[in-house]
This record gives C-alpha cells, structure tokens and sequence, in this order.
C-alpha cells in the first residue's frame, strides 16, 4: 500500500486509514483484533477512532478507544502506527451544545490517552465544530498540547471551510500550529439535499475541493465508501432491502447521478480488474491534493478489497469518467 506524508507533518502515513466505529461494541474482540491485524497486513499504518466511538450503543463509554488501546498494548507496535482520534464532541444527548472550552479539549485529550495507553497522539480532531466559539482559544489550546507533547498535529471533522480559514489564518498570525487536515463526509455518490439529518455534520461541496486544491491540505474522509454503495449490494431499480445500513443509504445516495456513477465505476473496475468499492476509494486518492480515506470495513474480505485501493492509482481521465462519463 502507498504511504504519504501528510502535509505540514512528519506523519507517513497509509493512503486507506482504517475507521474503528462499531469496532468497540458491534463486535467481538476477537473478531475487532483479527480485523487490526489484517489491516496491519496489508501495509496499513493508520488508525482513525474517537472517543465517542460506540457510546451510541449504550454499552458503555469510549469502548472502541478502550478496545483499540488494548490492541496496541498487546501488539506492542505503537511505535510503528499512527493513531488519530477525535474529541470535542457535544454529549450525545444534547448535540446542540459544543464542547470547544480550553478545559473541555484538555480533558478529553488526557482521558484518550488513558484509554489508548499511549503517550501521544499522533493527529488530533476536533470532532465537531462550535461556530459561536472564537477560533482563537480553541487553536491556542491545540498548540499548548501539541508543545506538552501530547498530540503531534491536529485537525478538524465537520469543520465548514469557512471556519478553516479563521483557524489558519489566526495561527499563521499569532505562531500558532495550524490544522493539517480536515475530515469531511465525501465519497464519490451523489448525496440528496438534506439527507443527512444531522446538521453538525459537514459534507465536501465543490467549493471546498478548490480551497484544498489552492492550499494543498490534507483531506481525510469518512463515510469514504457510501456505506457501501459500490459495494456490489444496491443497483438502479433494484429495491435496498433492509440489511444494515440500507435504509440510510437509499435515503442519502438514491438518485439518477448516483447510479450513474455507480455504473461507471464497475465498469471500470472491470477493465482495471479491480473491485468497485477500491476503484470508488481510488477515485478520492486521485485528487490534485492528499486525499486520505477512511474505510469501515467489517469483514476481512472487506478489508482487503479496500486496502488494495491504496496501490490502484486512477489516471486524470479514469478520474473524468467517473465523474462525468466522458472518455
């Protein structure tokens, strides 16, 4: 798998980073362990939680912290990975109510670490953003984590790119660390307008995709594979059904472009030989800036699908096609 360092970071990092989300309470330890291991395997580095991960389950708090930083405590390779995970996120119960306070960001970075056992973060998110919060505070509390020593760089999930801009723009006034990388949701699907349902959420538009192409950072995306859109499940005219994420996907992704899209990439996977879901997460690494996805796979035949993206690079007009149809 191709690694690449990250922009304004010594962190080489693997172009598939591997999400952990239902990793902590949607299975097994053996099965979450196995699925580590493989990933590791397949040349994979980079490892991407949070620590609300799983809360949503009511099992328990932070479980797919706490079942990760097990992991790396028996593997004893934390030296060679990456770990990224978020904080700053509101109580799941009141979502409207940010969590960006100096004391609040402190507190989740030091019960991360707790929970990771580890010394440092090698990339910290800002899960969420508090736009009636002044970015100064938040980017001055960052940097202080950053000099203690406990985080190596930082960046923003659901960060418009608007609010991007005061943050970099206050660091790069006042010698402050800026982000190096923002996490949006963006995959190769057309979504539908207000689709979502939750408006803290931040999806990549165009517009954004020129501020990275102008400025050149990072982009590391969740739902990178539409929930498993290309996957092979779902086809135009063909009802989703109602396994997993079914519904979620037909009311996000079920639309004429989509499809459209969805047609053209096993179209080229099968000239390129390739599986449709890596050809879709190719399409994001083709990007005239560092695109980095993040994959939520399951099952290990899951895994190696999405992990042999990270060797399959799309020329600019397989990228058009995908995009377009034109050849």
């Amino acid at each position: 798998m191709r690694h690449r360092t990250i922009p304004g970071t010594d962190l080489n990092a693997a172009v598939i980073v591997m999400g952990t989300a239902g990793f902590g309470g949607g299975m097994t330890e053996e099965a979450a362990f196995r699925l580590f291991d493989l990933y590791v395997e397949q040349d994979g580095n980079f490892f991407d939680t949070a620590i609300v991960y799983d809360d949503w389950l009511n099992q328990g708090r932070s479980l797919t912290e706490l079942r990760l930083g097990k992991w790396l405590k028996e593997r004893g390779s934390r030296s060679k990975l990456l770990i990224a995970t978020k904080g700053g996120h509101p109580e799941l119960s009141s979502m409207h109510i940010g969590r960006l306070g100096r004391e609040e960001i402190v507190a989740d970075v030091e019960r991360s670490l707790r929970q990771l056992q580890t010394d440092y973060i090698d990339l910290y998110w800002l899960h969420r953003d508090d736009p009636s919060r002044p970015v100064d505070g938040i980017m001055d509390t960052l940097d202080d984590l950053i000099k203690a020593g406990k985080i190596r760089s930082i960046g923003c999930s659901n960060w418009t790119v608007e609010r991007i801009k005061q943050a970099q723009a206050y660091a790069a006034a006042n010698g402050r660390t800026p982000f190096a990388a923002s996490q949006p949701l963006w995959n190769l699907a057309v979504l539908n307008p207000g689709s979502i349902g939750d408006p803290t959420l931040v999806a990549m538009t165009d517009g954004d995709k020129r501020y990275f192409e102008e400025t050149g950072m990072a982009v590391i995306p969740f739902s990178s594979q539409a929930n498993g859109f290309f996957g092979g499940r779902y086809a135009r005219g063909r009802e989703a059904g109602s396994q997993g994420s079914a519904s979620a996907v037909e009311r996000q992704y079920f639309n004429a472009a989509s499809f459209d899209r969805l047609e053209r990439v096993q179209a080229l996977a099968a000239e390129l030989g390739a599986a449709s879901s890596a050809v879709a997460l190719a399409y994001l690494t083709a990007h005239d800036f560092p695109v980095y996805p993040i994959i939520g796979a399951t099952k290990p035949e899951y895994v190696r699908e999405s992990c042999s993206a990270g060797d399959l690079a799309l020329t600019p007009a397989q990228k058009r096609f995908l995009e377009t149809g034109e050849r």
